[in-house]
């Protein structure tokens, strides 16, 4: 016999075992986005509140530096979006501004590259809590010959080393991932 009470209980405990597990997945691209490192391939956005002359997006280049007003040359690669606002906060203060409101994010990430027996093999922008298994669902899932327990993993750093992971790992930018062909 149906029983309202039991349902109400089941389903709060369901609402909450979900909300938990939202948060903490959002926590996790969080603090992953918050350690996010620019580099070359990278476009950020420096906004200045009320000073239009000193807001643009821009991407990095290889020379890993921005050419900012007032500022000149500030090397940006290597440095996560906070580190560069205080950068460009110190430079400005008192100087040009008495108290500057800068703010800096990511507008466009660089790449990750999945290759071998995907659906559509190539480079996809790189987004926080970005997971193996939503990177190959990017690159339209696997062929029919993908051997599904043997991804590897490789970054453009160092391409000697590569190691196996799991649909659960984290991908970074400049990542490569390879999809094997299974035998049979």
């Amino acid at each position: 016999m149906f029983n309202p009470t039991l349902w109400r209980l089941c389903l709060s405990r369901s609402c909450l075992l979900l909300s938990c597990l939202l948060l903490s997945t959002s926590a996790t691209a969080h603090q992953q986005h918050n350690n996010y490192t620019v580099g070359a391939g990278d476009k950020i956005a420096i906004d200045v509140y009320g000073e239009t002359d000193l807001s643009f997006n821009v991407m990095i280049d290889s020379s890993g530096s921005v050419d900012y007003p007032y500022l000149g040359e500030i090397v940006v690669v290597g440095l996560t979006p906070s580190e560069i606002k205080q950068k460009i906060y110190s430079g400005l203060k008192g100087s040009y501004l008495i108290s500057p409101k800068v703010m800096v994010s990511i507008a466009i990430f660089r790449q990750f590259y999945i290759k071998g027996e995907v659906k559509r093999p190539g480079g996809y922008p790189f987004r926080p809590g970005l997971t193996v298994d939503k990177a190959i669902a990017l690159a339209g899932g696997f062929t029919e010959r993908a051997a599904k327990q043997s991804i590897m993993l490789s970054n453009n750093s160092d391409l000697n080393q590569t190691h196996k992971v799991t649909p659960d790992d984290h991908v970074a930018p400049d990542d490569i991932l390879n999809i094997e062909e299974s035998f049979f």
